[in-house]
């Protein structure tokens, strides 16, 4: 028999929350969609809104909540350049306080909960490609800092509630991702190339492009979210989620340009600072532990996110 779950999605109206609503109310759960809607939009989640089982609930993360809960997906925090850099304070305060009020939930409730962690946890990596058992070589006190940082500190707030708490946890590392409902502002590299693009404006590389980047489609990293959090207790993660195909991000502008058809031109521009000049995913252990690995292609998947920049900007 089914047993329909009372499930938390913190920043559930954001890009990769607004998917993970869907998927769970296809699924037949209760979803209560919590966002303070600093980079989610009420756009991404307003066709859920007439469905009796989904519930939004405007709140900020760094607050504590009380609800009763059966799973929590703490997806809370900006997790672009331009919009966590914009108040770094308050993206650190996201990840450690947002943390911790929603661990103090889990622990009331005896909830299971995952928290969406990051390939930033790796920093700029000496190591390629990436294994979770890499701890990283990260700038402490750079302007990614805030992001990098206060990921990190999350997944350590993780494991000492499991250690001191026994709570059933998940750790998601999550590579690039990319598709419908990216912010179309966000500066990452998918989105800035796609709108530059339909527009015919100049398509910015930072650097001289050979930076690599590892592309997954938002279905395969929600399927990726939802094994996850099924998977037996005894397997907390970190876990890396993303898509092993690795491209340069010349490649990437390339294939774009193709796909629009546009008329833009290629201009470079200095890379920012600290920016990592390659990010692969080792994914033998979601493999192994969830049966996961992304099945759309990069040729399939930026065919439907130029479809919906297409729509978008009319």
């Amino acid at each position: 028999m089914h047993t329909r779950k009372r499930v938390l999605i913190t920043g559930g109206a954001g890009f990769l929350g607004s998917h993970l609503c869907e998927r769970l109310l296809a699924d037949g759960h209760d979803v209560l969609c919590l966002d303070n809607f600093f980079t989610g939009s009420k756009d991404n989640i307003l066709h859920l809104l007439p469905n009796p089982h989904f519930e939004l609930l405007r709140h900020d993360v760094t607050f504590p909540l009380y609800v009763e809960i059966d799973e929590i997906y703490n997806l809370a925090c900006p997790a672009s350049p331009i919009h966590y850099q914009h108040d770094p304070v308050q993206t650190t305060k996201t990840s450690v306080h947002g943390a911790i009020n929603m661990l103090g939930l889990a622990k009331r409730t005896s909830a299971k909960i995952m928290q969406a962690s990051t390939s930033e946890v790796y920093g700029d990596p000496e190591i390629h490609p990436q294994p979770e058992n890499y701890w990283g070589h990260v700038n402490p006190i750079g302007r990614r800092s805030c992001y990098d940082e206060g990921k990190r500190c999350a997944e350590t707030l993780f494991f000492d509630y499991y250690r001191q708490h026994s709570l059933k946890i998940k750790v998601a590392r999550i590579f690039n991702t990319y598709g419908p409902r990216m912010h179309p502002n966000d500066g990452r590299v998918v989105s800035n190339f796609i709108v530059q693009a339909l527009k015919n404006e100049p398509i910015t590389i930072y650097g001289e492009g050979l930076q690599t980047r590892s592309f997954c489609y938002v279905d395969d990293m929600v399927e990726g979210f939802v094994r996850l959090m099924e998977s037996p207790d005894d397997f907390t993660g970190p876990a890396n989620l993303g898509n092993p195909g690795e491209f340069t991000i010349s490649e990437l502008a390339e294939k774009v340009l193709d796909m629009t058809g546009s008329k833009s031109e290629i201009v470079y521009k200095p890379l920012p600072f600290d920016d990592p000049r390659q990010r692969k995913p080792v994914i033998d252990l979601a493999r192994e532990k969830l049966g996961w690995e992304p099945k759309v292609k990069l040729a399939e998947g930026l065919e439907q996110t130029i479809g919906y920049f297409k729509e978008m900007l009319g």
